[in-house]
């Protein structure tokens, strides 16, 4: 019986660790404040720069930025659901190109920066959203 439950208590314990762990990244952002903080900044830098403002000038600001950070906390394993639509059937026909999606992420690392997040972080998250290119682009 003792047995069991030491077993039991080592069950739970890595349990929680696991648990801990699996959302480190999340708050390494600042959990939600922290990416609502840097959302806010992006959007922003991409209402500023001439290679992003055309897909964002007319687009409804606070749904887009209620989805991001969704979006990004689901990315980072935060206790989120994303709501939104998919990715390609948001972006069809946007006519988005690799020097659009480049010049995002990069408003969206000077956002991070601003915000104080650690390169690492940052790259971590990065290399969860490149893949997404895929899905956001139009062919080339």
């Amino acid at each position: 019986m003792i047995k069991m439950r030491h077993a039991a208590l080592l069950v739970l314990t890595f349990a929680c660790a696991n648990a801990r762990a699996d959302d480190a990244l999340y708050k390494q952002f600042g959990e939600k404040d922290g990416l609502t903080k840097i959302v806010d900044d992006m959007y922003d830098n991409v209402l500023s720069d001439p290679r992003t403002a055309p897909w964002f000038d007319s687009a409804p600001v606070v749904r887009i930025k209620q989805k991001l950070v969704e979006q990004l906390c689901v990315l980072l394993d935060g206790p989120c659901v994303y709501t939104g639509r998919d990715m390609k059937r948001t972006h069809a026909g946007q006519n988005i190109d690799r020097v659009a999606f480049n010049a995002l992420v990069e408003d969206l690392q000077a956002a991070m920066d601003k915000n104080g997040v650690s390169f690492h972080a940052q790259n971590k998250l990065l290399a969860k959203l490149a893949p997404m290119y895929r899905e956001v682009q139009d062919r080339e």
